[in-house]
Parts: C-alpha cells; sequence; structure tokens
C-alpha cells in the first residue's frame, strides 16, 4: 500500500495508538502531522513528519494547524482522530467537570477535526478518508466509564452520519473500536479489570498499538475505497461473544 503524495493529520499523536499511526502512515509514504496537546514534540527523524501543538477542544488550535504547512497548501487527506482521555467514574459519581472533559476530549474533538477536513475537501476539491478511534466500549458496556461509554458511543454514530452524509463529497468516514491494547491509558487500569478483560478476550491477550494502527492504514488508504460508515473490530474476539 503507497500513500505517496497524501497528507495525513493524526491526534493524539504522542500516544500508544496514535504514535504508531503516525510510524505507519509515514512508513507508507505519506507527509504527516502528528498533534498533541504537549507544547513539544519529539524530533521526527523522517523529514515528512512535522508535529504541530494541538488542543482537540480549541477550535482556534484546529484553526492554526490547519494554516500552516503542509495542510494550508495541500489539504488533508487523511485524518486520524486517535486523541482520547479515560473517565473510570460511575454515573452516580462522576461530576459534571469530568464529564464535560471527556465528552470535550473524545467527542467534540472528533466534531472538530472532522469540520476542518470537510473545509479542506471543499477548498481543494477532492474527497478524504476519517478514520475515528472508538472503543470495545463505544458499543458494549462494562460497570462504571459513564462519561468515556457515552464519548465513545458517540464516536461511533458520528462516523456513521459522517460517512451517510459526505459520501457525495468523496470523504470516507470509519470507527475501529480497539480492544484492550497496551498503551499508557490501559496500564492505568487496574491489573484486576485488566485480568478481566484478557480472561474475557478469545485471544487471551492485550493487543499492541501497530495491530490497530494496521487497521488504520487499511481504512486511511485507497484499498479501501469502497468502505465507509464501518465499525472495524480489533479486540482479539472480545466483541464477538
Amino acid at each position: 500500500m503507497s500513500l505517496v503524495g497524501k497528507t495525513a493529520v493524526v491526534t493524539g499523536g504522542l500516544g500508544g495508538i496514535g504514535a504508531a499511526c503516525v510510524e505507519g502512515l509515514a512508513e507508507h509514504g505519506a507527509t504527516v502531522v502528528a498533534c498533541d496537546v504537549h507544547t513539544d514534540g519529539p524530533a521526527y527523524p523522517d523529514r515528512t513528519v512535522t508535529y504541530a501543538q494541538l488542543d482537540v477542544r480549541d477550535p482556534g488550535a484546529w484553526q492554526r494547524v490547519f494554516a500552516e504547512e503542509p495542510i494550508a497548501s495541500s489539504g488533508v487527506d487523511i485524518l486520524v482522530n486517535a486523541a482520547g482521555i479515560g473517565g473510570a467514574g460511575a454515573l452516580h459519581e462522576v461530576t459534571l467537570e469530568e464529564w464535560n472533559d471527556v465528552i470535550a476530549v473524545n467527542e467534540t474533538g472528533v466534531m472538530l477535526g472532522t469540520q476542518r477536513v470537510l473545509e479542506s475537501a471543499a477548498r481543494h476539491g477532492r474527497g478524504a478518508s476519517i478514520v475515528n478511534i472508538s472503543s470495545i466500549w463505544g458499543t458494549t458496556a462494562t460497570a462504571g466509564f459513564a462519561a468515556y461509554h457515552a464519548s465513545k458511543g458517540s464516536v461511533a454514530l458520528i462516523t456513521r452520519n459522517t460517512a451517510v452524509t459526505y459520501a457525495q463529497a468523496g470523504v470516507r468516514a470509519n470507527a475501529v473500536h480497539p480492544g484492550l491494547i497496551d498503551t499508557p491509558m490501559s496500564r492505568g487500569n487496574s491489573e484486576e479489570f485488566n485480568e478481566a478483560i484478557i480472561a474475557r478476550t478469545p485471544l487471551a491477550r492485550r493487543g499492541t498499538p501497530a495491530e490497530v494502527a494496521a487497521c488504520v492504514l487499511f481504512l486511511a488508504g485507497d484499498g479501501a475505497s469502497f468502505v465507509t460508515g464501518a465499525s472495524l473490530y480489533v479486540d482479539g474476539g472480545f466483541s464477538a461473544l
């Protein structure tokens, strides 16, 4: 698969899944803008990768990133919305501040990024591929995690809405639903919780960020040109039970 000539934006680009997506997109020839909330990013050895600070909750920050090179002149062909935060509280105990923060990052951030890509597609006269990172918790439930469940469920449905609404503009939108993946976020779970999820996973292990990124790359590329509105589960069979 070649992504030469494509410009990609990855949010959460310093996180486990996001970083793997940045690496994979660049490896296949894309020019990649890795975005994260941190002020400074790494010095990427691959010159086709640049870093941009982006708070996905901030519309002005999105505007700034899209006004800079290489996006300003080339437009965006691929957007991977991988930025996300957890939220472990049950509904009766979650505070409004905690709820709003999770929704702002996991849900509103996807909306703002999608809006910028739609503007780019109209301006540059070509379509784009949007890949949104949802979760197994976007379509199934576990105890607690109320805000996280709500946000990831929204990601799954806004992906389908985008796919249906903007298909004629050449914009494809698909969602990836990871299971338990070996990332800093999952390492923050209790050992008991992670062991329980692994015990319910037919492949009986955690996934790796690279395994998620491989599926993101497929959906992002031209090989998936007839795939839109889909939900791809990368969960070791967890959702099949």
